[in-house]
């Protein structure tokens, strides 16, 4: 039977600790300020994202408003809006604490219906605007979370599970080519227990098969400078994402995508409209997952064990039988 090698109360403890160090760590490294974020938007901003475009936000209307508004699904086009307010300049940027419903998530040991990141976005220019920057970003997120791992360690001896500060760069149409009879998932186990800290670029677009490795939304990322950071989870015998990122779309890129995606009338929205007429700001974000940070660093199998969230009756009974604590 699985038990935690920390307590309850020490787990309490070392989630505060965990989120205090890594978001200094985060902010330093990329040169971020903290600003404050929104919860919900209205519908009709257009700045709410689709991630695979079949999720529905939690919607609901305001007293005397007069429109309909949305719990986020992520912040992502928020933050290059907020950047043009704020004035940051370029290799500067902003971070905020990003907390979201996501009512049609299927739940288990990695995914709740409610989401905690570090949702942070930074200006770039258009000669830095490419792969070499978009590595740099993440070997410096991928130091942070390392960074964070052994002050925790020095804190509690008994977190003994190692990372590898050395990340391994591949894209999905390489990993399809290198275990072409694997799953998707199956690739990125394959791929992570052999290298342990791997960068999976390039998200969104169809591969050879005619998949799509994974969907992304077609306005925030370009899919040809994005990607996922994955650690080897011993304790859970697979690949752990911890962090979705890239290097945001250009007025090139944008129509690009909406085009593949089928959605060119997003064109009209005030986001897109301000994003085509070179209004905004070019940029490299991302969101880092706070409870799969914690899970992580914490050596945890659950992620309830970090976040308190609901449950179904079958997870909550299979989690008491196998000795796991959900808060």
């Amino acid at each position: 039977m699985y038990k935690s090698k920390l307590s309850l109360m020490d787990t309490e403890k070392a989630i505060k600790t965990v989120k205090d160090i890594f978001e200094n760590k985060l902010a330093e490294a990329l040169n971020l300020t903290r600003v404050s974020a929104p919860l919900f938007l209205p519908n009709s901003s257009g700045l709410n994202d689709d991630l695979n475009g079949v999720e529905r936000p939690v919607s609901f209307d305001i007293k005397n408003y007069g429109k309909e508004v949305s719990i986020v699904h992520s912040l992502a086009k928020w933050k290059r809006v907020s950047l043009k307010t704020h004035g940051f300049s370029e290799n500067s940027g902003l971070y905020t604490d990003m907390n979201a419903i996501r009512r049609d998530e299927d739940m288990d040991n990695l995914h709740s219906v409610y989401v905690d990141q570090w949702d942070w976005e930074k200006v770039i220019s258009r000669e830095t605007r490419n792969i070499n920057t978009l590595k740099e970003h993440v070997k410096k997120i991928v130091n942070a979370v390392c960074d964070t791992k052994d002050k925790l360690k020095a804190v509690y001896p008994q977190l003994n599970c190692e990372l590898s500060r050395d990340v391994y760069f591949i894209t999905t149409q390489e990993l399809l080519d290198k275990y072409p009879n694997l799953s998707a998932k199956e690739r990125e186990n394959a791929v992570c227990k052999e290298h342990k800290t791997v960068f999976l670029m390039q998200i969104g677009g169809k591969l050879s098969n005619g998949e799509k490795h994974d969907g992304r939304a077609p306005d925030y990322d370009d899919w040809n400078m994005n990607g996922d950071i994955l650690f080897w989870y011993e304790p859970l015998n697979m690949a752990l994402e911890v962090s979705s990122m890239g290097i945001r779309v250009d007025e090139k890129s944008l129509l690009q995508q909406l085009q593949i995606s089928d959605c060119l009338e997003r064109k009209e929205l005030p986001f897109h409209k301000a994003l085509l007429n070179n209004e905004l700001p070019l940029t490299i974000g991302g969101g880092i997952g706070q409870s799969r940070i914690c899970l992580l660093i914490l050596e945890k199998v659950h992620i309830g064990e970090v976040q308190a969230s609901v449950w179904t009756k079958e997870i909550t009974e299979k989690c008491e039988k196998e000795g796991i604590k959900l808060l």
